[in-house]
């Protein structure tokens, strides 16, 4: 049963998973005060190494679409696409933030509206317009950039190398076989499936919160408790587990199809009975804000803010690019597995650009109705106390508008099939890194990877809910930030390599070419131009020859 496993990578991470969720469920409060205090050092010791890490990958990934690497394939020259464009498009958007964008679309927005970052100031108008370009900061290129070099890395190591679906061999570059087949490569996967798991749990923990608010909403509950989510939890991984025993083929790509559908029609829906002209409007200016602010906004780090700054600065922005990086190890397996045969110049495009401009028009459909909304005299998205609680913006915001109980309905069943889809890629992802890199892993493997994911979340959940879920991604993308640092080097070092071979062959080709075109027109023009004289000039020396042979006889 267990043959199938990497012993050095399987043992140790599902001990880590166990005892930090084991200690989280037996001492919440104790494990939530620790993970306050350790949040605490982190961002104020790394908090500045995040926002320059992050700005870094942007730039890696720009890099690499536009460099002369982007014609190489991840795959072999004339091998195409494994999933077309549109299912490939709906399992990057599934597995990579679906559950954040329906938590986060519509409360992000409003929240840095009405209680703007310190420092930020202006009438209602250009608060409007700063909150949204911080929410298209934390959701846009930087985010899927980080997930850029960890796919990147990852596809060109497994379908241009052929190497095991594994975090350590997008090292290999860099480290060597040896290393990476050894105690060093069981280490980076280990903090691959810690991450992972971590950053999952996140994401489930979030779901469950937006799911029992929608259930007390639509008045299924009275009151949305941890015992209801942790009921959730326990019940939507039961449906996870159905999901990844079927593989990608099937069930992973059907629920993510169906959700990318679901959401698209939620989007339309709710951005025709709200103020249509307003979003779109809104839109085009909120997008050209952001990019008129994109570069000092990526280098902010609420340095002359003081220690509200700081504050701020841990609990959105640190904790989106500690969020990501956390969820890097699986969305980036995920990617690459799905990505074979496409060209780097696709796979950067696909994964940066696209998923970018549908994300900022999501946020400007439900954060630009919250803002209107929150605008209008005598309405409001707050509780009654004054107050922001983020799993109830997006169902209060529906409340007011036509078709409302459907759409808060279509929000509850959106929330769950991301859910799903999240935590079963999730776990085929630890699965095949804690199988030593096998593309099918055994399907017990599977199930378990599930239930810890879950176990993870309720632990995190009773730790302290948000907070704690925060925490967590925050402190598990630490040591996995210096490996995507190795990747970044390893990934250009590879292409590198391979772009210089491509060189010289071309180079070796012209030469051939040129050598055979060339010896064949010397050939040509020598008979056509040289023949006949050549053979004029030999008779007239045989012919003088015979007469002064002649002469001399007697």
């Amino acid at each position: 049963m267990f043959s199938s496993v990497a012993p050095g990578v399987f043992w140790p991470a599902l001990a880590i998973v166990l005892v930090t969720s084991g200690l989280a469920i037996a001492f919440p409060e104790g494990t939530g005060e620790a993970l306050a205090a350790v949040q605490g050092d982190v961002i104020g010791g790394f908090g500045w190494f995040y926002v320059l890490l992050v700005a870094g990958f942007v730039g890696f990934a720009l890099w690499m679409g536009f460099s002369r690497f982007g014609d190489i394939t991840l795959g072999q020259d004339d091998e195409e696409p494994e999933f077309s464009l549109p299912a490939w498009f709906s399992m990057l958007f599934a597995a990579g933030m679906g559950i954040g964008l329906v938590f986060w679309g519509a409360a992000e927005p409003l929240t840095f509206f009405t209680n703007p970052k310190p420092g930020v100031e202006g009438d209602s108008g250009e608060l409007a317009q700063s909150a949204m370009a911080q929410v298209f900061l934390h959701w846009g290129f930087h985010a899927w950039a980080i997930y850029v070099v960890v796919g990147l890395g990852l596809a060109y190591a497994i379908h241009r190398k052929g190497r095991p679906i594994s975090i350590r061999w997008a090292l290999e570059p860099l480290l060597g076989e040896e290393r990476v087949r050894g105690r060093f490569g069981d280490v980076i996967d280990v903090v691959a499936i810690v991450g992972t798991v971590a950053g999952v749990a996140t994401s489930l923990g979030l779901g469950v919160q937006q799911i029992s608010a929608g259930l007390v909403s639509v008045g299924v509950f009275d009151e949305a408790g941890k015992p209801l989510m942790v009921g959730l939890i326990i019940a939507i991984t039961m449906l996870a587990i159905v999901s990844v025993v079927s593989g990608v083929g099937r069930g992973i790509k059907w629920l993510s199809n169906a959700n990318l559908v679901l959401a698209g029609v939620f989007l339309v829906a709710l951005l025709l009975l709200g103020p249509t002209l307003f979003v779109m409007r809104e839109f085009v200016q909120s997008l050209g804000v952001y990019l008129s602010e994109v570069l000092s906004l990526t280098f902010d780090t609420s340095a002359y803010t003081g220690e509200d700054g700081q504050a701020w600065q841990a609990a959105w922005t640190t904790f989106y690019w500690g969020w990501w990086m956390s969820w890097a190890p699986f969305v980036g397996v995920f990617i690459a597995r799905i990505s074979r045969g496409r060209t780097v110049r696709e796979f950067v495009a696909g994964v940066l650009l696209v998923p970018t401009f549908v994300t900022f028009l999501w946020f400007a459909v439900l954060g630009g109705t919250a803002i209107y909304t929150q605008m209008q005299e005598g309405q409001t998205l707050l509780e009654e106390d004054g107050s922001i609680v983020s799993e109830n913006v997006l169902f209060n915001l529906l409340e007011g508008l036509p078709l409302g109980g459907l759409l808060s309905g279509i929000t509850i069943i959106l929330v769950t099939i991301f859910f799903v889809t999240s935590s079963d890629s999730g776990s085929l992802v630890v699965d095949m890194l804690a199988s030593g890199g096998d593309a099918d892993p055994p399907k017990w493997s599977r199930i378990l990877w599930a239930s810890m994911e879950g176990l993870v979340a309720i632990g995190l959940m009773l730790a302290g809910g948000l907070i704690a879920l925060q925490t967590g991604a925050i402190l598990t993308a630490l040591p996995f930030s210096l490996v995507m640092i190795g990747i970044c080097l390893a990934t250009y070092r590879a292409l590198k390599a391979e772009h210089r071979l491509l060189l010289r062959a071309e180079s070796r080709q012209r030469r051939e070419e040129l050598t055979r075109e060339v010896g064949d027109e010397l050939t040509d023009n020598f008979d056509d131009h040289f023949a006949e004289p050549v053979e004029r000039t030999v008779v007239d020396v045989l012919e003088r020859t015979e007469r002064r042979g002649r002469k001399r006889k007697p």
